[in-house]
């Protein structure tokens, strides 16, 4: 039997050697199935507390000085799991093949080496070269005396001086500004760090110049995150979210990640709620409120009473407020409102706004955490989140783990159907999807928890099959996962801002970055240029547009 699991051998065997289908009597079956549900379930809470045990112990031990006990894991031995290997399909011929680095290695300088003369005999004829490529940097400071000529009007009373080179300012030139920027958030090093290695290339800066540099990036480049949001949420209908705890000041807060193929946006929030949500998805752009059809639909569906719905259907219609306003006319028509039921109203009001604006968001690939219902007019969840929840059952009765792994090959069988059928969709073959998925899905082992989980899993049926509907959206929400690890690394490194102008300045640079990288821009190069003032790079949000138009993003809903 497994490692960890508290299973006694002798018991082990009596469990190995069960099999419900040779049992005649079906009582006698059924109270053995029962028991075997009971020993899983024990079992499961024995893993728990052994590892919740395991988890108090190393923070007891780090509190005292210990550190904790290298290679151990909180969440049990589940945690390292992976899916890769079972919804891993078979490599294409040459797909494993590498790129050649020589193909994209800029040549700066060429140099000949020749033979030693006297090394040759007599008869040794010229062949050519063979070529050897060298990659190397030459990493020197060039601090420069500026000279500036000064001149003074004594008529005017004015001295005139000679200005500095374009993206000169200050003690340091765009070179050192850029590379600080390029440490901190491609490179996760820490302002004290970065002084460091700058003062061992011979730049003399201090932590707190590069702390306030850093600070500043929201103003410099605050402008262009926000032409690369609108830019990226109006290159497709659909997008990935999702969320990450953030620090600001020592304060827990939230960092909202956006996405898509061609752009990268984050977002710190002190909430993570549906309003949150709705602010993202519109830049940050003022709050807006529009009571409708909708709105009032909402409310009935929370249960709002109707000495609430009447004096709200009685308010104009098809109209947009800001939140000031709608407070303001609550308070007129319906004086006694509770905050409850207030914030209530704006949701659905605000709700009502956002899906009345042209260009909304359609479709959100994301989990199914409750802020993100209600948002799109389709939410697809998925696949590959779903499937943890079957590599985090770890049954001890032999029987119960052959039927899960039973069921897991089947379940990444028909993921791989479905990634096949994205390739070339049919409505035939989309109906043969949704009734395989009715027969999977409705399969009952006798295994209780792999029974419930697979009939939560049935319950998601519409978010799971969204694909057949639009097959260009991905299966899975891998890419925004990813690149929520920029803002985990950064938060590992840092700890956190210590401002919300600092938080503000992560959001904006990894917003570049991430959406640089995506473009296949070079993200140095692009900050010099913008701290140079040279600006002859193609701006990130323009580049979107233009790759929009090609990619196509969103063929269900482009025109609509």
């Amino acid at each position: 039997m497994r490692g960890s699991q508290p299973i006694e051998s002798a018991v082990e065997q009596i469990l190995k050697n069960v099999d419900l289908a040779s049992i005649q009597d079906e009582r006698a079956r059924e109270c053995i199935r029962l028991l075997l549900n009971l020993v899983e379930s024990l079992n499961t809470e024995l893993l728990k507390a052994r590892a919740e045990i395991r988890s108090l112990r190393e923070q007891l031990g780090k509190r005292k000085g210990e550190g904790g006990t290298p290679g151990s894991s909180p969440k049990g031995s589940s945690s390292a799991r992976s899916s890769e290997k079972d919804r891993a399909e078979p490599r294409k011929p040459g797909q494993n093949a590498k790129r050649s680095k020589l193909d994209r290695i800029q040549i700066n300088r060429e140099e000949v080496l020749k033979v030693n003369p006297a090394e040759l005999p007599s008869d040794a004829e010229f062949k050519g070269y063979a070529e050897v490529v060298v990659q190397e940097l030459n990493i020197r400071t060039d601090n420069v005396k500026f000279l500036k000529e000064k001149y003074y009007s004594a008529s005017l009373n004015k001295t005139y001086l000679a200005p500095l080179p374009a993206g000169y300012s200050g003690q340091y030139g765009p070179n050192v500004k850029s590379l600080c920027l390029l440490f901190s958030h491609l490179c996760n090093m820490t302002e004290p760090k970065i002084a460091d290695l700058l003062d061992n290339l011979g730049i003399l800066i201090s932590a707190g110049y590069i702390s306030t540099l850093l600070t500043g990036a929201q103003q410099r480049f605050g402008a262009e995150q926000q032409a690369i949001v609108e830019a990226g949420l109006g290159s497709s209908a659909w997008h990935h979210m999702d969320d990450t705890g953030t620090r600001v000041d020592g304060e827990n807060q939230h960092c909202q990640v956006i996405c898509n193929p061609l752009y990268t946006a984050y977002f710190t929030t002190a909430r993570k709620d549906r309003m949150t949500i709705l602010d993202v998805l519109r830049n940050g752009r003022e709050r807006i409120f529009r009571l409708n059809t909708e709105a009032l639909e909402l409310l009935r569906g929370w249960e709002v009473s109707q000495k609430v719905l009447l004096p709200l259907g009685q308010l104009p219609f098809e109209q947009d407020w800001s939140e000031a306003e709608l407070n303001r006319r609550l308070a007129e028509q319906i004086p006694n409102l509770s905050p409850a039921v207030r914030s209530r109203v704006l949701e659905a009001a605000a709700l009502a706004a956002y899906h009345a604006e042209p260009g909304h968001v359609r479709l959100l690939v994301c989990d199914d955490a409750k802020q993100f219902k209600l948002v799109p007019e389709e939410l697809a969840l998925c696949w590959i989140h779903e499937g943890r929840h079957y590599q985090s059952l770890e049954p001890c009765v032999p029987q119960h783990h052959q039927w899960l792994t039973d069921f897991r090959k089947g379940y990444w069988d028909y993921y791989k159907e479905l990634r096949a059928y994205q390739q070339a969709p049919t409505p035939e073959w989309a109906a043969q999807l949704r009734a395989q998925f009715e027969e999977l899905f409705s399969t009952v082992t006798g295994y209780a928890e792999l029974d419930q989980r697979i009939a939560r899993t049935k319950d998601h049926q519409a978010n799971l099959l969204l694909v057949l509907d639009h097959p260009e959206i991905p299966l899975h929400n891998n890419p925004v996962e990813i690149e929520v690890r920029r803002r985990v690394r950064k938060r590992v490194v840092s700890y956190g801002p210590r401002s919300t102008a600092g938080a503000q300045a992560w959001d904006v640079m990894e917003t570049l970055l991430g959406t640089a990288k995506k473009l296949g821009v070079n993200f140095f190069h692009y900050i010099r240029d913008r701290v140079s003032g040279a600006k002859t790079m193609p701006a990130l949000a323009d580049l979107i547009a233009q790759r929009a138009q090609t990619q196509n993003l969103s063929p269900s809903w482009r025109g609509t």
